[in-house]
């Protein structure tokens, strides 16, 4: 019999390079990690102008960009999700909550992973309000407004979705909710880099998912506590 595998407390974790991670490993010594890159002109991130709302500009040195492309050096591409979906038996939801924060009028993280069924509080550090609208399509979609200085909103998703979410408010937010069946999963960092740590022995299917670009996917054997290198490369337009 298979043993089932509990993941732990669910959290971001910003490395050393840029990498980010986000779930943490159950049993297992095994490992892959790798860079996601592309290929061609990618589409230049517009600079967003926050000036209808002064509270949410004066946090902002710099004007912030849209990130649904977002480069690095090296042709590498930040905020790729890279998860583990075949190989292994679905993992339950943790009773800890993941956080997604409305700060500076920006959705932080850009994408958040999480579990099915694996409750999500959203909060509002900001000084106006925000309306929140998961566009979701498999799920229940909803649209709940957040004033300033209000409690978090508590939920969760049932079944995996990739779902876009945005401010009816403010339309520069968008960001992304990515409900998985599965414990494993990271997301790439500033230089590209992932490492999806704690697999154990066996054949796994490894997939890449970029939200204008959709997903690629490679078989990778681990055995025992060997790390295996898999690279994705995105082909991108410059529009």
């Amino acid at each position: 019999m298979r043993t089932k595998y509990f993941l732990a407390l669910t959290v971001a974790v910003l490395l050393g390079g840029g990498m980010l991670l986000f779930a943490n490993p159950p049993a297992g010594s095994g490992s892959i990690s790798g860079k996601i890159t592309y290929t061609g002109t990618p589409p230049k991130m517009k600079p967003i102008d926050m000036s209808k709302e002064p509270s949410c500009a004066k946090q902002h040195t710099t004007p912030v960009l849209t990130q649904n492309v977002t480069t690095g050096p090296g042709n590498t591409l930040q905020w790729v999700v890279v998860y583990i979906s075949a190989g292994e038996q679905e993992a339950a939801a943790p009773s800890q909550a993941v956080r997604y924060d409305q700060k500076g009028c920006e959705y932080i993280p850009h994408v958040l992973p999480m579990l099915a069924a694996q409750e999500l509080q959203i909060y509002n550090d900001d000084q106006t309000s925000h309306n929140i609208h998961p566009l979701a399509k498999v799920n229940s979609e909803w649209n709940k407004s957040q004033p300033p200085g209000s409690p978090p909103i508590d939920t969760k998703w049932e079944k995996p979705e990739f779902i876009p979410v945005k401010c009816n408010i403010h339309p520069w937010m968008h960001g992304y909710f990515v409900v998985l069946k599965t414990s494993h999963y990271a997301v790439s960092g500033e230089d590209g880099s992932f490492e999806i740590k704690g697999l154990p022995a066996g054949k796994y299917t490894v997939t890449a998912w970029q939200e204008q670009y959709g997903s690629q996917n490679q078989d990778v054997v681990i055995s025992g506590s060997e790390n295996k290198t898999a690279n994705f490369a995105f082909k991108v337009l410059p529009y």
